[in-house]
């Protein structure tokens, strides 16, 4: 099962960062403008987005929720690179850099997932979207909690692990889609 796992976690993650790769051909790096709380909204936004179309049955706009779960991943990754920088430097980075830096977040989230699945049994291929939504919502409202907090926490994981959770997430959620190229299997 892991190596399946693996090949449907590397496919979601191609096109995400297919995604990410041409938007920062097209836009630079303005992304670097962010800061948490900006990323940790623009996850919010997306996620709120799904749900409210889950729970209405209706959508209005042409993006589907493909390219939500796909955008979540990569604010994600946004989020993960702005804590690693920590500066308000909003320098255009170069592409190469760039592809380099979301391939080490990727890598780090990958081994968290198989860690957890190695525990939990892939659990997570038996839950729903609207249950990834709903944990993604939370993970985001955790981020703003502990940003209100000054970035401290007494006993829980810091802003990184809730990013690293929301990547997966929205990945299962991707792998799980019947829209997916795995078919949602």
């Amino acid at each position: 099962m892991q190596d399946k796992t693996n090949h449907e976690y590397a496919t979601a993650i191609k096109s995400c960062k297919e995604i990410f790769i041409k938007k920062t051909k097209d836009y630079g790096t303005s992304w670097r403008v962010y800061r948490t709380i900006s990323v940790a909204d623009q996850i919010y936004i997306k996620a709120k987005r799904i749900r409210n179309i889950q729970e209405k049955k209706l959508q209005k706009i042409d993006d589907d929720l493909l390219s939500e779960f796909k955008g979540i991943v990569n604010y994600g990754v946004i989020g993960l690179v702005q804590l690693d920088l920590q500066n308000d430097e909003t320098e255009d980075m170069d592409v190469d850099v760039v592809s380099k830096m979301y391939d080490e977040k990727i890598e780090i989230a990958k081994k968290l997932m198989e860690d957890k699945n190695h525990d939990y049994g892939e659990a997570w291929r038996e839950m729903s979207q609207e249950s990834f939504a709903d944990l993604i919502l939370a993970k985001v409202l955790r981020i703003k909690q502990i940003l209100n907090n000054e970035g401290k926490t007494l006993i829980s994981e810091g802003i990184d692990a809730n990013f690293y959770d929301i990547i997966n997430y929205a990945v299962f959620a991707l792998i799980l889609s019947p829209l997916s190229p795995e078919g949602g299997t």
